[in-house]
């Protein structure tokens, strides 16, 4: 056939050949036939370009085959570039102005499949377009060209950069809603579904368009979410768009939390769902701890959207409104509003924490008074509740009420006729102790390890498993005060991982080893020594037999071997070759990963918790969970090995540096990165350690060198790519690890790259801080929005903090050669002294000055000019961590600014006197200040005497010893003062040895404190000054200054000196 005729053939109107066209273009199996393909593609696109346009519009809105409509929109993408745009645009209209509804129909998709391509190419058509929305959105449309019409509009509108552009389509709004309401009052469901989803897609992305018909828009939503004639699915999405509207608070903070009316409504559509749960029987007869059974979609779509209401608006907003409903629900007769009751403030826990730990007592008594409940679920509930309470409201809530907690656990651990009520006692006695000190524990041992021993005797499965669970908690948390029982337990736990050995008690012997391996780093290595050897023998069996995928055993063998290792320490090391081996398999993993378009409707399937999908541009990706989170704890135990080992490590850390370089980019899974960072500082000091213990299998410092080149580029690399701020600063600070590590191996090109580094890291965080500063200037900005945007800022802070101790280490490694690129930093660190910042960058700026003048000494003089002003003016600041470091570095200027400094004398003094004579200076928030300022006007005395009144200050300086909040800077200052004793200091001593007492006595004082105040060498020195003093000294004069002592003073001295009085 000749290639005109197929062309009319193709773009005819069967649309079946055009689809055959585009299947031959996506699953050729030749060379040849791909090529024909294509061939007669691009035929078709020269000669009837518009015919293609519709019919791949067509195609994709009505192929049945989800590939062929992806591949539809990625072609019409490409055949609607912004060059050929302005051709095709007016064909476009004039589609959707003609009196057929499939042609608006198919235009109006076009419009909403390349908003993202062409939106910029139709900003000149505003106008035009507004007037195609306004008419199509209409009641004389068709449902079909409104719903295409909705798509278009809401696309657009998402793509409008500019507010003034989008207020133009307001007006639209009324019409949008219109859509869904009508779909709704003429039965058509699935129409009101798919307009609800396009209208979720805006509220969560463009949420101001919705702000000024806020009240109707919500308003009608909850009226369909309330309407319980309608399909589950509608009400579903109807719910989903508010919760969304609520998330969406980086573009519209505190919105929604202005519409308390509707809050209150919304709560009690969720609590409506939450009673969606019969008391089906299968659950009490459940073999599994996650049974659900009598759970409905509306039960777990309401307990997740309580869970992200709280998260996003916060207590102050959703507590009120939980204390209103929930002592209805708690009241009534019907178990099923108890449960309810009790699931709904275990789901609201996380987001309203702040303000439910205030109201501690009230939460509790309402939770415990129902561990009686007549109902095992409702009791199921409250124990779920304790649990989910002690994670989320922790520590408090175990330092408070533990005398009230830890007794209804252990009794609702006595309720045999319901294993499920008992399994979930032990499990929540695991939540609880997991926040809990020893010191609390302690008293409640006896009983809980006893009654813990009865479940694992006697207890179903379920049971016995959540027992074992507890029991590794209970002696994880109280650490050798677990001893008492260890001969008690161990017997049973080792009798279950031996005996453990069928399919289905597979999960138990996991357990089991969890437990033995827990309570074995809590007893110690001395009392486990004995069973470790028994307990290793057996892993060893169970790992060299053939284990199922899809057993347990070998995710819990992994941190067990780990958890041994930290107990046994050295011990372990003969174990190492067995161990590593499948450990580095674990690590290697390659993810589950499924790619699809974010436009397909490819399904993942969503009941599938090992699935978990993440949408990244126009791709949607699916990742196996399980598989991940097996790498994340494999990389996680490769770093503890290396920590714990050391030296020891070395033979596996070349293989352990190529699996986790690597994975510092590995996007899947942040717990991955965060081990694989983690490792990184590890690795280097394993190698170090061995180079130095010489067993390095001969290896030298080159070694180091090779490893460090590896490292810390990919480590540079890795942070210039890290999308999360948190994991930026982990970087920082295992950057700051290696350069500690391995600095001197460093070359010029790899500082340059840290440095510049630095300044995008620097950048970034100013331009995150910008953002949050715009968007606490939207009309609904809040208290709540500001203490989140509060809390994102600290986060800031602690990036900042690890950049200034990344410099520093630079600065103390490179000394001088360090200054160029000091220079090229100061621009980005001068700012930073500004007022309008916060205290921490004050203080991080000050510290980095503080380093370069402290070991780069003669050559930072040039820079004193500049720093110094700053440095003097924040002596007085109002925050004590920004004094304390202005104040030593005015010391560190003094001891090595020479004649730079010493015109700003009189001004360093008095500046520092303010911070000695305040009166809350030795406040424990203010004591480092006071410390350091001390130090500070030592160093003064000591190298600038000839400009200050010496009789005066030097006195005055005694005067403060000895100091005792900053132990480094005390044993600086108090070596100082033994060395002005030593060479009689004049105005030290002063005339008649006027100030002798005050200094035995401040000797006296140091000597009390042990090694705290001064160092051994200085101790001696002092010892040796007051033998000499007892010696030396009339009579009188000695006599006068024993009896200034103080009586303990006196029994110390005596002790020490042996002085007869």
């Amino acid at each position: 056939m000749a290639t005109e005729q197929q062309v009319a053939l193709i773009l005819g109107s069967d649309p079946t050949h055009l689809e055959s066209l585009i299947q031959t273009l996506t699953s050729a199996t030749t060379n040849d036939q791909r090529a024909q393909a294509e061939s007669l593609f691009n035929a078709c696109r020269q000669a009837q370009p518009d015919s293609l346009c519709l019919g791949l519009a067509s195609l994709l809105h009505s192929s049945p085959n989800p590939e062929t409509r992806t591949v539809s929109a990625v072609l019409l993408r490409r055949h609607l570039t912004p060059r050929a745009w302005p051709d095709l645009l007016p064909l476009l209209f004039q589609w959707v102005t003609s009196d057929q509804p499939k042609l608006q129909e198919i235009s109006l998709l076009i419009f909403a499949e390349l908003a993202d391509y062409v939106g910029e190419a139709l900003i000149p058509q505003l106008t035009t377009l507004h007037a195609v929305f306004l008419r199509c959105l209409g009641p004389s449309s068709t449902s079909d060209v409104r719903i295409a019409a909705l798509a278009a509009s809401i696309n657009f509108v998402q793509r409008l950069t500019s507010s003034s552009d989008r207020d133009r389509f307001q007006d639209l709004l009324p019409l949008m809603m219109q859509t869904l309401t009508e779909a709704l009052n003429s039965g058509q469901e699935a129409t009101a579904q798919e307009a609800l989803e396009l209208l979720i897609e805006l509220a969560g992305t463009e949420p101001r368009f919705l702000r000024r018909q806020i009240v109707e828009v919500v308003g009608s939503m909850l009226q369909v979410a309330e309407a319980e004639s309608l399909e589950e699915g509608t009400r579903h999405l109807a719910i989903e768009f508010v919760v969304t509207l609520a998330e969406a608070r980086e573009r519209a903070p505190g919105m929604m939390r202005k519409l308390p009316q509707f809050i209150r409504r919304l709560f009690g559509v969720l609590m409506n769902l939450l009673l969606d749960v019969e008391d089906d029987p299968t659950w009490h007869s459940a073999e599994l701890e996650n049974e659900d059974a009598g759970e409905t979609s509306n039960y777990g779509f309401g307990q997740e959207c309580l869970d992200r209401l709280a998260i996003s608006l916060g207590g102050n907003t959703i507590v009120p409104v939980a204390s209103e409903l929930l002592p209805g629900y708690l009241a009534a007769p019907e178990w099923q509003k108890h449960h309810a009751a009790l699931i709904a403030l275990a789901q609201i826990a996380e987001g309203c924490s702040k303000v439910m730990i205030k109201n501690l007592e009230h939460v509790l008594s309402m939770v415990l008074s129902s561990f009686s409940d007549a109902h095992p679920r409702a009791r199921w509930a409250a124990i779920n509740a304790i649990g989910q309470l002690s994670t989320d409201l922790g520590p408090d809530l175990q330092t408070k009420y533990h005398h009230l907690v830890l007794p209804a656990l252990a009794g609702a651990m006595d309720d045999f006729q319901n294993p499920r009520v008992q399994a979930h006692a032990a499990s929540a006695v695991l939540n609880f102790t997991e926040n809990c000190t020893p010191e609390i524990l302690t008293p409640y041992l006896d009983g809980i390890v006893s009654k813990l021993l009865v479940l694992l005797q006697n207890g179903k499965q379920m049971v016995q498993e959540a027992a074992l669970t507890a029991l590794a908690s209970v002696a994880d948390s109280s650490q050798e005060q677990f001893q008492k029982y260890y001969d008690a337990v161990i017997p049973y736990l080792k009798a279950i991982l031996m005996n453990a050995n069928d399919k289905s008690n597979r999960m138990l012997r996991a357990k089991a080893m969890e437990c033995i391996s827990l309570v074995g780093m809590a007893v110690g290595k001395e009392k486990f020594r004995d069973d470790a050897k028994q307990v290793m023998d057996v892993l060893m069996s169970l790992q060299q037999s053939q284990l199922e995928a899809d057993d347990p055993t070998s995710s819990y063998m992994l941190q067990a071997w780990a958890r041994l290792c930290k107990c046994l320490g050295q011990d372990f090391l003969p174990y190492m070759g067995f161990v590593m081996p499948p450990l580095l398999q674990s690590a290697q993993l390659k993810p589950d990963v499924t790619i699809t378009s974010a436009d397909s409707d490819t399904e993942f399937d969503n009941d599938d918790d090992s699935i978990e999908t993440i949408t990244l541009g126009d791709k949607r990706i699916g990742i196996k969970t399980s598989v991940l989170e097996e790498k994340a704890t494999a990389c996680n135990m490769l770093c503890c090995y290396a920590d714990e080992l050391k030296e020891g490590f070395f033979p596996w850390i070349e293989q352990v540096a190529f699996t986790l370089v690597p994975l510092l980019k590995f996007y899947f899974h942040e717990e991955v990165r965060k081990a694989a960072v983690s490792a990184m500082p590890e690795l280097l000091s394993s190698a170090k350690s061995a180079v130095e213990k010489g067993q390095a299998q001969g290896r030298d410092e080159t070694y180091i060198k090779q490893l460090s080149d590896y490292i810390i580029p990919n480590l540079v690399e890795a942070l210039h790519k890290e999308p999360e701020v948190e994991i930026c600063a982990s970087m920082l600070d295992a950057l700051n690890e290696c350069i500690q590590v391995s600095g001197p191996h460093l070359d010029e090109k790899q500082v340059r790259s840290i440095v510049d580094e630095i300044k995008q890291v620097i950048t970034a965080s100013s331009s995150r801080k910008h953002e949050r500063a715009e968007r606490a200037k939207e009309e609904d900005f809040d208290a709540e929005e500001r203490e989140l945007l509060k809390e994102e800022n600290e986060q800031e802070e602690e990036l900042f903090d690890q950049v200034g101790d990344c410099l520093g280490t630079l600065i103390k490694t490179f000394r001088g050669s360090f200054l160029p690129f000091f220079d090229e930093l100061s621009s980005y660190l001068t700012p930073m002294f500004g007022k309008d910042k916060t205290s921490e960058e004050r203080r991080i700026a000050i510290c980095i000055f503080d380093d370069v003048a402290e070991h780069c000494r003669e050559a930072a003089l040039k820079y004193y000019d500049s720093y110094l002003p700053f440095l003097l003016e924040a002596c007085n600041d109002e925050y004590p961590d920004v004094r304390q470091a202005a104040v030593y570095g005015v010391g560190v200027c003094a001891e090595y600014g020479g004649s730079v400094f010493k015109p700003l004398v009189g001004e360093a003094l008095s500046r520092l006197d303010a911070v000695i004579r305040h009166p809350d200076a030795l406040h424990s928030d203010n004591i480092m200040a006071y410390d350091n300022a001390v130090s500070a006007v030592g160093k003064i005395c000591q190298f600038h005497r000839d400009s200050i009144n010496a009789a005066q200050v030097v006195p005055a300086w005694l005067s403060c010893l000895p100091i005792k909040g900053d132990l480094i800077e005390a044993k600086v200052v108090h070596d100082q003062l033994c060395s002005m004793v030593e060479r009689s200091d004049r105005e030290l001593i002063g005339p008649n040895n006027q100030y002798l007492p005050k200094i035995v006595a401040v000797f006296a004082e140091i000597l009390c404190a042990g090694n705290d105040l001064a160092t051994e060498q200085t101790s001696s020195r002092i010892i040796n000054l007051l033998r000499q003093l007892q010696q030396t000294l009339p009579p009188h004069t000695l006599a006068s200054t024993w009896s200034s002592l103080q009586p303990q003073q006196q029994l110390a001295l005596q002790s020490i000196l042996s002085i007869s009085t």
